[in-house]
């Protein structure tokens, strides 16, 4: 087959040939992204003003958050123009600046989300030392390394998926340019693209993971030993939150990258890519805010200074 290693543009796939479920799609990302950037510039904007949300926990979070606003908006206003007319094309540096920011922003929220497992851990296992420990220098040291290694990791794996012979077609099975789709469309020998996912794979998803795993096994040792059933009950709240956010983006991404040539990852993939590219994002601040009390507190309080407010100026 015909390759062509310098392209000048991709075709997106997606779901072109089913036009009645990208009408479908095109609904249902649009509802999706813009309750994506309510939800999170909200929590952002409530931990910036809010003088209750100044910890450790929530300058983490405002960190989550970001990065969510971000990862959404590298793919997803392509992708609404890609579902609602017949152009899928992008062109080569298109593609490649959206592979670079949509893998480092990946990278970036593995590693933060074990620095909220980290976080999570000091607050329930070393309550006591937990201000001693968590101090602002060292919060703003581990975001510093989540960022950097948010840009180790694209830079490792981005150059070398954007160098590989791909096909002449240039027709990426996906919504988005990412490593395992453009894996697929190349035409050449890709061992040493597929070797390098998997140890991109193990650094920022299978490490994390067992580490973020062993800190809730910690947690859950602590919790157990909390006599009263409220401090039970507030240290499950504190944690349950952020490990169902765990969960939702490990298991789709690992699905997507852990074999990025398998007949599974080449059909349900493109689902997949829009759960954690789609859904999760927006489901983040809802885990957040519904499940926690110190978010609804500041978000009646700022209500409630913004009625007193407008009473004032009718007095």
């Amino acid at each position: 087959m015909d390759n062509d290693t310098t392209p000048h543009g991709f075709i997106l796939l997606g779901f072109s040939d089913n036009p009645r479920l990208e009408i479908i799609l095109f609904m249902v990302v649009s509802i999706f992204y813009m309750i994506t950037l309510v939800g999170n510039i909200t929590i952002i904007f409530l931990s910036h003003t809010d003088s209750h949300l100044h910890t450790p926990m929530y300058f983490f979070l405002t960190q989550l958050s970001f990065l969510d606003l971000c990862f959404t908006t590298s793919c997803i206003p392509q992708m609404l123009v890609h579902l609602w007319g017949p152009d899928k094309t992008i062109s080569y540096l298109g593609c490649a600046a959206q592979l670079y920011i949509f893998l480092g922003l990946g990278a970036a929220e593995c590693v933060l989300l074990l620095v909220m497992a980290f976080d999570r851990y000091v607050a329930v296992c070393r309550p006591l030392h937990y201000a001693v420990i968590m101090h602002p220098k060292l919060c703003q040291k581990l975001v510093f390394l989540v960022w950097v290694s948010g840009i180790f990791g694209t830079l490792v794996q981005s150059p070398t998926t954007m160098k590989l012979p791909f096909c002449h077609h240039h027709q990426v099975d996906d919504f988005v340019c990412e490593v395992p789709a453009l894996i697929r469309l190349a035409c050449g020998d890709t061992h040493i693209n597929e070797l390098q996912i998997s140890v991109i794979g193990s650094i920022f998803l299978m490490i994390p993971l067992l580490l973020i795993l062993v800190s809730y096994a910690q947690i859950a040792k602590a919790v157990l030993t909390i006599q009263s059933k409220e401090g039970r009950s507030k240290a499950f709240r504190t944690c349950s939150s952020h490990l169902l956010v765990v969960f939702l983006f490990y298991c789709s991404v690992t699905a997507v990258y852990i074999q990025p040539r398998s007949h599974f990852s080449q059909r349900g993939g493109k689902f997949l890519t829009l759960f954690y590219t789609v859904v999760t994002p927006t489901l983040n601040p809802l885990i957040y805010t519904l499940r926690n009390k110190d978010v609804k507190g500041a978000l009646k309080r700022l209500f409630g200074k913004d009625r007193m407010d407008r009473e004032e100026l009718r007095a």
